[in-house]
């Protein structure tokens, strides 16, 4: 096979091998269910428990306040709809114009159910400002809803800055943290956030697993019911050796997040070469962004013809979410901040 050069990261990343080699364990010794009463069930549940207080150490949380799920999807519809089932004065809902799909067809389903949603536009930059949240916020707003680092342009929010506004007045504050756990530091106590979800294939676990953090007294319903599992808050028996890969996966990546100095100057150095070509742009501003993120468009090329050019010659990227490469349609986060498609 010729090399591979594989630069759409943000749409997954490779398990790690000591992920993989962490997980055996969990497949063939310590396989039990952790809700039974058994040796081997609660060998199964302590493990899982351990899994939980090393991802809350990370995210500056209590272990209590980490919820297993199986991906960020999951979380984002949770976090959303349980908030606003939860509430009885919620009538109203600020989002943004450039969330990932799963947030963005959440808010849809709840507009057809009669909830008013007010989707915040991006500055050029790719940024929302809390001046802009504090702006849009109503009598009856039940719930502030702002990603923490897109996952087209790598844009960071001021979320700290945002949490204060909600906090201030008394609104829920849920943060989509997908792209930026793991990349990014990342202390739910410091920030200020209500609910803030996550998802291990973003950071070298396997695909099929993530997490939500809720802060302690925050009024949420179950999106699954079932066996009372996660403290009777998600139904569903525990998948072991992923949360266990996740873990792993999780203190691995912040072991490394001293590299990305490196990575961003490999970023900066991409985006001056290809700023060369003709007709080219940087989409999104570059001092707030994700060490590993560039985004550029190319006038007069179609982007799916580049993806696939790049891609026969072992180049591997994306012209937008994963979620949404079948589509033909624009960029809804480059429409987002006002780049000509």
């Amino acid at each position: 096979m010729k090399k591979i050069v594989y630069v759409d990261n943000a749409a997954t990343t490779p398990v790690a091998p000591e992920v993989i080699e962490e997980m055996q364990r969990y497949f063939y010794e310590l396989w039990g269910n952790p809700s039974s009463l058994h040796t081997v069930g609660q060998l199964a549940k302590t493990e899982v428990e351990s899994a939980r207080v090393r991802i809350a150490a990370v995210l500056g949380c209590s272990p209590k306040e980490i919820f297993f799920t199986s991906c960020g999807s999951e979380s984002d519809n949770w976090a959303i709809k349980g908030t606003v089932y939860a509430s009885k004065n919620c009538k109203h809902i600020i989002s943004t114009a450039y969330e990932h799909h799963a947030v963005l067809h959440t808010m849809k389903s709840l507009k057809a159910a009669g909830y008013e949603v007010t989707e915040l536009v991006p500055d050029a930059d790719g940024i929302i400002s809390s001046n802009a949240v504090e702006k849009a916020i109503r009598p009856d707003t039940g719930l502030i809803c702002v990603m923490f680092a897109n996952n087209e342009i790598g844009s960071i929010n001021p979320i700290k800055e945002i949490a204060e506004v909600a906090k201030a007045h008394k609104i829920p504050f849920f943060c989509d943290g997908v792209q930026a756990v793991g990349h990014l530091p990342v202390n739910v106590s410091d920030l200020g956030v209500n609910m803030l979800s996550f998802s291990g294939h973003k950071f070298n676990a396997p695909k099929g697993i993530g997490g939500l953090y809720i802060k302690a007294g925050t009024r949420i319903s179950n999106l699954i019911e079932g066996g009372g599992q996660e403290r009777n808050k998600r139904g569903g028996t525990e998948n072991v050796p992923y949360i266990m890969g996740m873990a792993k996966a999780l203190g691995l990546a912040v072991s490394k997040r001293d590299d990305n100095a490196r990575i961003r100057a490999m970023r900066d150095r991409l985006a001056e070469g290809l700023s060369r070509i003709p007709h080219s742009r940087i989409n999104g501003g570059m001092k707030d962004r994700l060490p590993g993120n560039l985004n550029m468009s190319f006038e007069f090329v179609e982007g799916e013809s580049l993806l696939l050019l790049a891609d026969m010659e072992g180049i591997c990227l994306s012209t937008g979410s994963a979620c949404s490469s079948t589509s033909l349609e624009p960029s809804h986060v480059l429409l987002s901040i006002g780049v000509p498609v």
